[in-house]
């Protein structure tokens, strides 16, 4: 038997969890996706294919469709929570007590609650094994079977070796990770940062302007990490850098095509109102730095973006904010 083998359920229909289920089934496992809306279910059912969010991509034939959390649980070893983080706390509240060990792919922090993903599950499901998957990946990128690399994250190592068995294949290489405090900080904080690095690139500030912007987005990214009692290294890794760098430069980023857009004049909610995926980094922005606040750390990118999402700043008035700040010794 394949050492793959196994009933794996994926709750969130999206690009990414779409994505995911198909790599699972690469992997050699049985995967099920669940979708919310029971019409969007069978809509990818009758086109074998998810077009709202993976156009063009055929799902493979073993890969199951539902709309119904019973029949996607059911015998699952491994669930993945690949639901936008300001829906996580809805989707878990709905799962049935007895539970498999969970994965959360959500990037970000809760709004209100200012909780990153697990301390969301740990309120709720406290017994749960539970980690994160987090990493320089563009979901169409991993549908379509391309290189690529993640980080599992948990102080379980259970967990991290079933993960590993669920989804890894030569193509989709994954690293354990005893820190994930450290690995949902960079998940979080590389889409704000990102929307930043595009709304650099948007407004004709430069390449120079630019490079400067996402290294001291890394450092932002690093002291949070360190004062929420992650570990330094791991902002230096796939979860924090790699993940930064994708989503700052690439050009299929949600959050940099939003900045870009923004550096242009053009309002968040006009360029929201033509997207189907979510781009996390808008929620993210104001939650990320009023947690950084109470921890005592300054994020002055993020706070730029927060304030000028918030119509707080625009653009020139954002920028001249980040260059009136006194000189430090880096």
């Amino acid at each position: 038997m394949n050492r793959h083998r196994g009933r794996i359920a994926v709750l969130g229909a999206g690009a990414w969890g779409t994505a995911l289920a198909m790599q699972a089934t690469r992997a050699g496992g049985i995967a099920t996706l669940w979708a919310r809306d029971a019409a969007r279910a069978d809509t990818i059912v009758r086109a074998h294919a998810n077009e709202r969010y993976l156009p063009g991509v055929a799902l493979p034939m073993t890969l199951g469709i539902t709309a119904s959390l019973e029949e996607a649980l059911c015998n699952a070893r491994l669930v993945l929570l690949v639901v936008p983080a300001q829906h996580l706390r809805a989707v878990v509240g709905a799962l049935p007590k007895a539970l498999p060990p969970l994965l959360v792919c959500a990037k970000g922090v809760e709004q209100g609650s200012l909780a990153l993903p697990l301390e969301v599950l740990a309120e709720l499901r406290p017994d749960a094994v539970a980690g994160v998957l987090s990493g320089p990946n563009f979901a169409h990128e991993v549908a379509a079977g391309l290189p690529a690399a993640a980080v599992v994250a948990s102080s379980d190592a259970g967990l991290r070796e079933t993960a590993d068995q669920a989804l890894a294949t030569a193509a989709f290489r994954l690293y354990g990770s005893e820190d994930p405090v450290g690995v949902q900080v960079g998940g979080a904080a590389k889409n704000v940062i990102a929307i930043a690095a595009g709304i650099v690139t948007g407004a004709g500030l430069g390449e120079n302007a630019r490079a400067a912007l996402i290294t001291r987005g890394v450092a932002e990214l690093s002291r949070l990490t360190l004062a929420l009692g992650g570990k330094a290294e791991t902002a230096a890794g796939l979860s924090g850098i790699g993940d930064l760098l994708l989503t700052a430069t690439g050009a299929g980023s949600r959050n940099t095509s939003l900045g870009m857009a923004l550096g242009q004049g053009r309002s968040a909610a006009e360029v929201l109102a033509g997207r189907a995926g979510v781009t996390e980094g808008m929620a993210t922005a104001p939650a990320l730095v009023a947690r950084a606040a109470a921890a005592g750390v300054e994020l002055p990118i993020c706070a730029a973006v927060a304030a000028l999402l918030a119509g707080r700043l625009d653009v020139p008035g954002a920028v001249a904010q980040l260059l009136a700040r006194p000189r430090r010794v880096e």
